[in-house]
């Protein structure tokens, strides 16, 4: 099963679930098993073992047993260690036992000297009866709860990733293309940087980041060759030689854009993306860094070509 495939087929077992629970469509001991499926399909260790203990038991020396006890209300005296430390199915069938024996108590038509005795204690087992099917109905309204909340994050967190890849997806080709027609060589470096980012060693990085900074080099000569004019910007004079390459790329970006705003914060995202590449090659960028640099170099220049398309 590919990548896509699990995807889809976690955001439909989540949505099944949900469905389960909102339309009381199946039992909760079939929930369990589901949400097990669920939990092992997105790697959730903490939800796993949980579900182990709501179909086999609570054990009484487990971190994860004591927080789940508390979260669905199992305690009935947690100082001395008191709960309900049965599984969920034995939680419902209690909940059966008792809810039988309520229906068969009823209030004795007597009269006499021990009458008054005999009413107070069937009362008594009415009351008792009542309050323990209460107390177990809220553990499993909980647990119930708690698998609703697991499958609704699961869902909406797939789902956002589904919704996210597939905007990128279509932004990366719109991107490559651009890219493609008017400096299509610069395609060819995006894989001796990835292929250096994934080593994750100085070296490695150190030459990425040198990669990501001739990489805008190389932009700044496509869209806006070197010359010896120069352009006025807040009263400046800006030289768009060939050594800058920042100044050359700002040009391009007054030229195709009408956003003030806009103009600016491109200008300050390209400044701050090239000193930091430059900086990377001598000093310390970890790979997390490295790999934000490089996408964000990326995203850049999408956003500069599409510039030119939207005028």
């Amino acid at each position: 099963m590919n990548v896509q495939s699990t995807t889809q087929h976690i955001i439909l077992l989540a949505k099944e679930i949900i469905d389960n629970i909102e339309l009381s469509q199946v039992d909760a001991q079939s929930v369990l098993l589901k949400c097990t499926r669920l939990a092992r399909y997105v790697d959730d260790e903490v939800v796993r073992e949980w579900l182990r203990f709501e179909m086999q038991g609570y054990p009484s020396d487990n971190d994860v047993s004591l927080k789940y006890m508390s979260k669905t209300g199992r305690w009935t005296d947690k100082e001395k260690k008191l709960g309900y430390w049965m599984p969920l199915s034995q939680i419902e069938s209690s909940i059966d036992t008792q809810t039988i024996k309520l229906k068969s108590l009823t209030i004795p038509n007597s009269s006499g000297q021990f009458a008054n005795q005999g009413v107070n204690q069937v009362m008594s087992n009415m009351n008792n009866t009542s309050v323990a099917i209460a107390k177990l109905g809220g553990v499993r309204s909980r647990v119930v709860s708690l698998l609703h909340g697991f499958a609704t994050s699961v869902y909406y967190a797939k789902v956002f990733d589904n919704v996210a890849e597939s905007i990128f997806d279509n932004y990366k080709r719109e991107v490559d293309l651009l890219i493609a027609k008017s400096s299509g060589d610069i395609l060819e470096q995006i894989p001796s940087v990835i292929e250096r980012l994934s080593d994750g060693n100085k070296e490695s990085i150190s030459q990425a980041l040198t990669t990501c900074r001739r990489i805008i080099d190389s932009f700044a000569n496509y869209i806006y060759p070197a010359t010896e004019e120069t352009i006025t910007v807040g009263g400046s004079e800006l030289s768009l030689k060939a050594d800058k390459t920042l100044n050359r790329i700002n040009a391009y970006v007054i030229r195709h854009c009408q956003s003030d705003s806009r103009k600016n914060k491109i200008r300050q995202n390209l400044k701050n993306l090239y000193d930091r590449v430059s900086a990377g090659v001598h000093s310390d960028v970890d790979a997390q860094e490295a790999r934000n640099l490089f996408f964000n170099v990326y995203l850049l220049l999408g956003e500069v070509l599409t510039l030119h398309s939207e005028t």
